[in-house]
């Protein structure tokens, strides 16, 4: 009994020990807070630092490897990448220029997350699909 009432105490002890997202969004700057979450949970950052992850990258092999992201837009997030220190532009002195991608230090510790995230889509993404199916079809009777 002792055991089981120590071990439940124990628990509790690490739960309230462990950070909780209204305290982390509102310590220290909850604007840049939020403005990372936004750029970090956004698809195309996560599907870039994930193939980052496999290793540097040309411009154009990214946008080859990531589906449905325009030149645009994968400009917009590698440039925002780069400003936040996730990711490193290298250009090499050849004609035409290369330009390669590179994960950094700051970058590879976000890997290991967006891989995590990115294993529990595929494990649940059929789940999900039919909950979406059922919700649609419950609402679409309500109409």
């Amino acid at each position: 009994m002792t055991d089981t009432r120590d071990a439940a105490l124990e628990q509790d002890r690490i739960m309230r020990s462990l950070p909780t997202m209204s305290r982390l969004c509102t310590e220290h700057d909850p604007e840049v807070f939020r403005s990372l979450l936004a750029r970090i949970g956004d698809k195309w950052t996560l599907l870039v630092i994930g193939v980052l992850g496999e290793g540097p990258h040309r411009f154009t092999e990214l946008a080859d490897v990531i589906p449905s992201i325009s030149r645009r837009m994968l400009t917009v997030t590698l440039r925002a990448l780069e400003r936040d220190g996730l990711v490193q532009r290298e250009v090499f002195a050849e004609v035409p220029p290369r330009v390669v991608y590179d994960l950094t230090a700051l970058g590879r510790s976000l890997q290991t997350v967006v891989l995590t995230l990115g294993e529990w889509v595929r494990e649940h993404q059929d789940v999900i699909v039919a909950q979406r199916r059922t919700f649609d079809e419950r609402t679409a009777a309500t109409d």
